[in-house]
Parts: structure tokens; sequence; C-alpha cells
């Protein structure tokens, strides 16, 4: 018998996926503002486009491919996946970024890419940025599916126990007044 490694099976899932990114920017009629931007579509491989190229426009709109980003997948995340997965209809999510006044003509920069909604939800929180969602295009859809079939692991539910708490431990707590030590 010889020692030789056991065979790895191929990755053919691939991590990451190129999509474009459509905002469209619309007039409103607003006293602190002339115009919102709002997250219209991604392009699953993204497309041979300069960033900021106009798509489609209309009357008091305009489509903008806002450039090419990278949604990448991670095997720690596929709970997050299945919960997007499993709801009607699945999202992509893009985080979006407003830039400082004169850093660009178009004042808002795709930032992020996701499928994970808890990641969304947390770029969302912070308050400096915000998530639009999309719906997933079936080619995205299938990949990320795929994916999960692939790395999920259902984590069985571990209830804690619970210490039986000792007066005498606890750190910090002023005793009532009228009661001293002993």
């Amino acid at each position: 018998m010889t020692d030789q490694p056991a065979v790895k099976k191929p990755d053919d899932i691939p991590r990451t996926m190129d999509i474009g990114v459509v905002l469209e920017r619309r007039d409103i009629d607003n006293r602190w503002a002339d115009h919102e931007w709002k997250l219209v579509g991604v392009i699953p491989g993204g497309a041979d486009m300069e960033d900021w190229q106009v798509l489609h426009q209309g009357d008091g709109w305009s489509h903008f491919y806002a450039g090419k980003m990278q949604l990448e997948l991670f095997p720690r995340e596929t709970e997050g996946y299945k919960v997007n997965l499993s709801q009607s209809p699945p999202q992509v999510f893009v985080v979006l970024r407003p830039e400082e006044e004169g850093a660009h003509e178009h004042e808002v920069t795709a930032f992020e890419a996701t499928l994970c909604p808890f990641e969304a939800e947390g770029y969302d929180e912070s308050g400096d940025e915000w998530v639009e969602g999309v719906q997933m295009p079936e080619i995205i859809q299938a990949w990320a599916q795929a994916f999960v079939e692939r790395y999920h692991v259902d984590v069985p539910f571990k209830k804690r126990k619970r210490e039986a708490y000792d007066p005498r431990k606890a750190r910090g707590e002023r005793r009532p007044p009228g009661r001293q030590n002993g």
C-alpha cells in the first residue's frame, strides 16, 4: 500500500460572478433634493460598457450603467443565501454610498453587492450607506442554489444551560442600603 493523498473533488462552482449595476436617477419635487437614485437592475456577467453610460432616458429619469462589480459567495454565509432564496422573489442587494459633493458628477457609488440579507442589513444600519434590492436574475439564482447545496451544513440548535445566580460572585453590584458585609 502506498500513502497517497486523498483525491479532492474539484470545486466546479465558482465563488465569484461579475455583475453590472444599473441605477436610475429620477427628478423629484423636494425642497432639499432635486433627484434621487435607485437600483433598477443587475446584469449577470457585467457588460463591456463604460461606467456611467446612459442606457435609457425618459422625461425626468435616466438609467445608467454604473459599472461592474463582483458578487462573492462564502461557505459560512449559506444560511443567509438560503433565507434569500426562500423569498419571493429572491434579491441581489447593492450597497450604495453617497459621494462627497464634486467627487464625480453622479454623487453616488455602487460600493458592494451581496446575496446575503444579513450582510445587507449590516450595511443599512451603519447610516453611511443605503441598500437597495432588485429581483435576482435566474442565472444568479441557479448559481446561488448550487452553491448552497454544495456548502451548506445545518448546525443543530444547542440550548445553553443557564448557571444559577450566586450573589457572592456578582461583580460591581452595590448592596442595598442598610445591609453591611456579614
